[in-house]
């Protein structure tokens, strides 16, 4: 199939969105290679048939970044994987294309908090055409600042717009680890399924949010990584990663949509960081930052408020 016919194939809603979501891409490599001042990303391009492509980005054993992954895909197949149709069942066993953008960073200092982010469009082949957005971005720190929560929740506000509080809210919940009662980290934004205004204004919001990931992320970073740690708190950030590693492999819709739709394993955990810990029943001295973290920070909260 001639480049010509394949693109010929994609909506152009979809293609509207994945160019987007390429550039996005591109931005944020940049900033992060940018940020940590010696690693770079991996380079991969990985198409398929119809014009699908993957383009799976890896930074690995920086000076500050220790992982990050930014992971472009538009995939399309023949039927949704059951992750995707679970709150949809009506679209089940129709074809569908779908493009997305996906990161995370897992910084070296446990004084920068880790973060994600995830951005997707699905355009279902039913008698007439079904497309939603969907996505968000959360942070998880390991040791807390009022400053970083508030300025990361303006930033989200100001990006969602009168949606924030629902978007927040939606956050809260789903980033939330029940087998042991904890959130992953302060939240942030995060909707689904989103259709309101038409395509056109459901493209503007999401760009809001994509477009707010570095100025929201790169400024707690940078004042941050700089800072002095022990190796206690390397230790401590070691197992806190390990909630983000059970969350992502026992709840997270992501991964299991990645791995249900065939996606290549190796892209589909490179969300997952180098090193983690877990160690049985550890107790921290009451009001140490360790033990703040869980409940100071990680008890949901109106961080603008805080501000």
């Amino acid at each position: 199939m001639t480049s010509a016919s394949a693109e010929h194939q994609i909506p152009p809603q979809v293609q509207l969105v994945r160019t987007y979501f390429m550039s996005l891409q591109d931005q944020i490599c940049s900033a992060l290679e940018a940020l940590d001042g010696t690693a770079q990303f991996s380079r991969e391009e990985l198409p398929g048939e119809q014009g699908a492509l993957a383009r799976p980005r890896v930074l690995a054993d920086g000076s500050h970044i220790e992982k990050a992954a930014v992971q472009f895909t538009h995939s399309i197949g023949a039927s949704l994987p059951p992750a995707a149709t679970k709150r949809n069942p009506h679209l089940a066993g129709h074809g569908f294309q779908a493009t997305a953008i996906s990161l995370i960073v897992h910084p070296r200092n446990p004084m920068v908090p880790t973060t994600h982010m995830n951005l997707r469009y699905f355009h279902v082949d039913t008698p007439e055409p079904f497309w939603y957005f969907g996505g968000g971005f959360d942070l998880t720190p390991y040791y807390g600042f009022n400053e970083d929560c508030v300025h990361w929740h303006e930033v989200a506000q100001a990006a969602a717009g009168p949606q924030y509080p629902a978007f927040k809210q939606a956050c809260d919940d789903y980033f939330y680890i029940p087998h042991r009662q904890e959130q992953r980290g302060i939240g942030g934004l995060f909707f689904d399924d989103w259709r309101e205004g038409g395509f056109d204004s459901s493209l503007t919001l999401t760009k809001a949010v994509g477009d707010a990931f570095l100025p929201a992320y790169q400024p707690i970073f940078e004042r941050r990584a700089v800072l002095d740690y022990t190796q206690s708190q390397r230790e401590f950030q070691l197992y806190r990663r390990g909630r983000y590693v059970e969350f992502n492999l026992v709840h997270d819709r992501g991964t299991q949509y990645g791995l249900q739709s065939g996606r290549r394993v190796e892209s589909v955990l490179a969300s997952l960081p180098p090193l983690v810990a877990w160690h049985y029943c550890p107790e921290f001295e009451p009001g140490s930052p360790e033990d703040n973290l869980l409940t100071e920070y990680l008890a949901p909260k109106d961080w603008v408020a805080c501000g």
